[in-house]
C-alpha cells in the first residue's frame, strides 16, 4: 500500500479541492515523478503508457500556476489525433468544474473537422488561458492570427514518437517557433525514437528525463493467449473465438486500413456485430464510430494501431491481435488498451512461424504466453511453438536416420524407389516407438 498523497505536493486549496472532486486518492507512479519536477518549472521528458494517469500528471501542475487575471494563453496541450484531443480537453473541463472555476479559467478546443472561420473569431473576441488541440489547426490559428501563444510559460508535447510516425512534428516545430525561447516543455511518448532526438535537442535545455515502474509490458492481471492461425482465415478463428468469450468491449487488431475494412466485412457477414475505426475514416464517421462505443452498441471493434495510441476506448475487456504486430512496442501499446484500473484483462493472438521472434523478445520483457487452440467454442491447451519445434526436429531426425537404414539394391529394378520408400517408412515407424519408449 502506498503512503504517498498529493498533500506532499506544494499545490494551492483550489487544486487540492479539484483533485478530490475527480476521485483520485493518491498519485500513480508518473504523476509523483513529474507534478514535483513540473511545479519545479522544469522542463520533462516522460515514458509513460496509456492509462498509467499522465494527463494529469501535467494538467495539475499547470493548472496550479494558472493566472486567472491575465486574459491571454498561458498553457498548450498538444495531441496527434482529434479524439486524443477532445478527451484531454474533457478532462481539462471536468478539472475547471470541480475547481469551482467555469467561466473564470477559459479553454479551447482547437481542432479539424470544425468551422475554421466561427473558431477564428471565437478564439479572437475571447482569448483562452488553456488551448488543447492538434498540431494542424492550432498553426492555422496562429497563422490568421487569431491566437497569440507568446504570452503561453508551458507547452505539452503528448504521445510525441505518434506524433513523429503522423507526420505533426513540424507543425509542433512551426508552433513552437511562435512561442517564448524560456518556456516549459513538457514532453511525453511510449518510446523515445532516435528520429525525436533532434527535435528534442532544439527545444529543451537540460530536461528531467522520467521512465517510471508503470511502464511495464503489462499489467499481472493480463492474460496472453497465442492460438497459431496456421493457413486458416482470422475471421474463423475470431468468429471461434467469439463463441467462447463475452467481452464487455473486445478490441480486434488489423495491421492497416485495408485488412481492417477486409476484417470487418467478413465477420459482420458471418453474422458477428462489429464496429470499425481507423485513421481512413471521416472526422464525422471516427466520431459516430467512438459515441455508438460509449453506448455499448458493439461488444467487437476492428481497428488500426491509431486506436492502441490515439484513442482513449473505455471498459476493453479483451484484445485479440488478428496479425501480430511487427515491433515489441506496438504489442505493448495495443495490449495496454485492457486491464486498465485494476480490472483483469486477455490478450489473444493469432500468430505465425513469422511471430516468434517477436513472441520470444516480448518473453525476454517478462511477458508469458500460454498455447491454445479453439473448437467449437471450446479452449484447448496446445504445446507452445518450442515444444512443436523441438518435435519438428526430432522427426526430421528421425527420418533421414530411416532413409539411412535402406540398403540401397546392387541391381536396380523397376520400381525399386518405391519398395526403398516402404522400407525407410516402416523404420521410421520402428524408430518412433522406440523413441516414445524411451521417454516414457
Amino acid at each position: 500500500m502506498s503512503n504517498h498523497t498529493f498533500k506532499e505536493y506544494a499545490i494551492r486549496p483550489i487544486i487540492g479541492q479539484m483533485i478530490e472532486g475527480l476521485g483520485f486518492n493518491e498519485p500513480t507512479p508518473i504523476q509523483r515523478e513529474v507534478i514535483p519536477a513540473a511545479l519545479r518549472g522544469e522542463s520533462i521528458i516522460g515514458q509513460s503508457h496509456t492509462g498509467s494517469g499522465k494527463t494529469h500528471a501535467y494538467l495539475l501542475p499547470l493548472f496550479n500556476q494558472i493566472d486567472e487575471d491575465s486574459r491571454n494563453v498561458q498553457f498548450v496541450v498538444t495531441a496527434p489525433t482529434r479524439e486524443l484531443a477532445m478527451q484531454i480537453y474533457e478532462e481539462v473541463k471536468k478539472a475547471i468544474q470541480f475547481a469551482g472555476k467555469e467561466g473564470t479559467w477559459r479553454s479551447s478546443l482547437v481542432i479539424g473537422g470544425t468551422d475554421k472561420k466561427k473558431m477564428s473569431g471565437k478564439l479572437s473576441s475571447n482569448p483562452p488561458q488553456i488551448v488543447v488541440g492538434t498540431p494542424g489547426r492550432i498553426l492555422d490559428m496562429v497563422r490568421e492570427e487569431a491566437l497569440d501563444l507568446h504570452s503561453a510559460k508551458s507547452f505539452v508535447l503528448d504521445e510525441a514518437d505518434l506524433m513523429l510516425d503522423l507526420g505533426f512534428i513540424e507543425d509542433v516545430d512551426q508552433i513552437l517557433l511562435r512561442m517564448n525561447e524560456d518556456l516549459q516543455m513538457l514532453v511525453f511518448s511510449a518510446t523515445i525514437p532516435e528520429r525525436l532526438q533532434p527535435f528534442l535537442k532544439k527545444y529543451l535545455s537540460n530536461p528531467t528525463h522520467i521512465q517510471t515502474q508503470d511502464n511495464q509490458p503489462s499489467p499481472e492481471s493480463m492474460e496472453h493467449r497465442l492460438v497459431a492461425l496456421r493457413h486458416k482465415n482470422p475471421a474463423d478463428i475470431i468468429i471461434e473465438i467469439s463463441k467462447s468469450i463475452q467481452p464487455y468491449l473486445a478490441i480486434i487488431f488489423a495491421n492497416g486500413k485495408e485488412q481492417a475494412d477486409e476484417l470487418a466485412n467478413e465477420l459482420l457477414d458471418r453474422g458477428l456485430e462489429t464496429g470499425i475505426i481507423h485513421g481512413g475514416l471521416s472526422p464525422r464517421e471516427r466520431k459516430r464510430m467512438l459515441k455508438e462505443l460509449q453506448g455499448l452498441r458493439y461488444q467487437y471493434i476492428v481497428a488500426t494501431d491509431l486506436a492502441s495510441r490515439g484513442i482513449d476506448i473505455q471498459g476493453v475487456s479483451h484484445v485479440i491481435n488478428a496479425r501480430m504486430p511487427k515491433e515489441e512496442e506496438f504489442y505493448i501499446h495495443r495490449v495496454g488498451r485492457t486491464a486498465r484500473a485494476g480490472l483483469e484483462g486477455t490478450a489473444i493472438n493469432l500468430y505465425t512461424e513469422e511471430d516468434l521472434p517477436l513472441i520470444e523478445k516480448l518473453e525476454k520483457r517478462g511477458l508469458s504466453f500460454t498455447f491454445y487452440e479453439v473448437k467449437k467454442g471450446e479452449w484447448i491447451e496446445a504445446k507452445s511453438y518450442k515444444e512443436r519445434r523441438t518435435r519438428t526436429r526430432d522427426e526430421s531426425d528421425l527420418e533421414k536416420k530411416a532413409k539411412h537404414m535402406v540398403k540401397k539394391p546392387k541391381k536396380v529394378k523397376p520400381g525399386y524407389k518405391k519398395k526403398m520408400k516402404q522400407e525407410a517408412d516402416k523404420n521410421y515407424k520402428k524408430l518412433m516407438r522406440n523413441s516414445f519408449r524411451n521417454k516414457r
